[in-house]
């Protein structure tokens, strides 16, 4: 997979939250004028070594309706806790959790974002098979 896009309302405001809130770096951005949008590619790491999340910015549009197909977006975290507090003094919103995930081994918590898109953190706990 390449890249998750998600229509945001206003530019600035969605990039300082990736990447003031979540952490996420800016890796490239276009600026397409004439057809009226600008992309916005972010992630954790590099295009070539990492699903990304694409920006897309439609000139004059400031709302967009979530719909009730998308679902969210998961992101690896180490620590599920600590990455709700550091999202919550960031200025983030902690919608949900941390929790243990029901029957699995996993913590997680849903984040939203300022155009009402969830990410949800998922820790997980490593489990070291025996090796003989």
């Amino acid at each position: 997979m390449l890249h998750t896009m998600l229509r945001v309302g206003e530019l600035q405001r969605s990039i300082d939250f990736y990447t003031g809130v979540l952490g996420m770096r800016v890796l490239r951005t276009l600026d397409q004028p004439q057809d009226k949008y600008t992309l916005v590619f972010l992630g954790f790491g590099d295009e070539s070594e990492a699903c990304v999340l694409e920006l897309t910015y439609n000139y004059g549009v400031s709302e967009y309706d979530v719909g009730s197909g998308f679902g969210h977006i998961a992101v690896s975290v180490d620590d599920c806790r600590l990455a709700c507090e550091e999202i919550i003094s960031n200025g983030g919103e902690v919608a949900f959790g941390p929790e243990p995930l029901s029957g699995s081994s996993e913590t997680i918590a849903f984040v939203v974002d300022p155009d009402g898109y969830s990410i949800e953190l998922i820790q997980r706990t490593v489990v070291r098979e025996n090796i003989r």
